[in-house]
């Protein structure tokens, strides 16, 4: 693939196959009534969860240390009708402060299945999951986001478009929720 394939550009975000199994969605935030850097934390992945309950089931968060969580998120079973079992993250993220970047740097963990998880549900197959927050401003920030499958993973083009959807669907609600907060 030369060049990036979009498969969603709605109400500010950009979602694009980058190659084969590599997906980026970019989007900004802005709010002039909060500090957006001092809310880039953790607590981001249970707004995530939060906010959209019609696809996720539940989430557990286990804080390692200050900058390391081990996350899961049960997604709901949203193919259950044609089929597909559900699925399930396992993540081990690490958070990278620099100048003016937050970077979160996301690796499945494998081999092993969580606690709480339904034994019939599969694990998602990302191999890595970057977000990277560039700080424009103190209240505006531009956010790219990288999901890496695993290289065996076999995406179907239609499927592409269904989580570019999910995805769009997921982060439009947090960029909504967060760009209307008023304090």
């Amino acid at each position: 693939m030369d060049k990036e394939e979009l498969l969603f550009n709605k109400e500010g975000l950009h979602f694009v196959k980058v190659k084969k199994n590599q997906y980026k969605l970019n989007f900004s935030m802005e709010n002039n009534n909060i500090l957006l850097s001092k809310i880039i934390d953790f607590n981001l992945i249970k707004l995530i969860y939060d906010l959209n309950g019609d696809i996720y089931e539940w989430v557990n968060i286990e804080k390692l240390n200050e900058n390391q969580v081990i996350a899961t998120l049960l997604m709901k079973n949203l193919f259950e009708d044609i089929g597909l079992t559900q699925r399930f993250t396992y993540i081990h993220i690490h958070r990278t402060i620099e100048d003016d970047k937050i970077i979160f740097t996301s690796k499945s963990i494998k081999g092993c299945r969580p606690e709480g998880v339904p034994k019939d549900s599969e694990i998602m197959a990302i191999e890595d999951m970057n977000i990277t927050c560039n700080i424009i401003t103190n209240h505006k920030v531009a956010i790219s986001l990288n999901i890496i499958f695993v290289a065996d993973f076999n995406i179907p083009s239609f499927v592409e478009k269904i989580v570019g959807v999910i995805v769009g669907k997921i982060f439009k609600r947090v960029k909504q929720f967060i760009e209307n907060v008023r304090i």
